[in-house]
């Protein structure tokens, strides 16, 4: 588990980060390998929390606006896709 306050990379050695926002931040998702799971969620809400993965079948970004908001992501060869989706919002 990883827990990430303010921008910045995250991990992929991990299965689950939880973010905490002290404005509007900006993460990075690199690419993972191919069947790996990614939870992502809001822990404290002090800005949208922006995640930007290489890779995104789903579209190019995602935004968290509100404590919980969650994903839940799968790795396939081609990019990140969404399996599961609480309120977080993808642009």
């Amino acid at each position: 588990m990883e827990n990430i306050t303010g921008g910045g990379a995250i991990s992929i050695t991990t299965g689950v980060t939880f973010i905490t926002t002290t404005g509007a931040e900006e993460y990075t998702l690199a690419d993972g390998v191919e069947g790996q799971l990614k939870i992502i969620s809001m822990v404290t809400d002090g800005g949208d929390g922006i995640v930007t993965p290489a890779n995104f079948i789903n579209g190019t970004q995602i935004t968290f606006n509100d404590v919980e908001d969650t994903v839940v992501l799968l790795y396939q060869s081609t990019g990140w896709v969404c399996l599961a989706r609480q309120n977080a919002i993808f642009s």
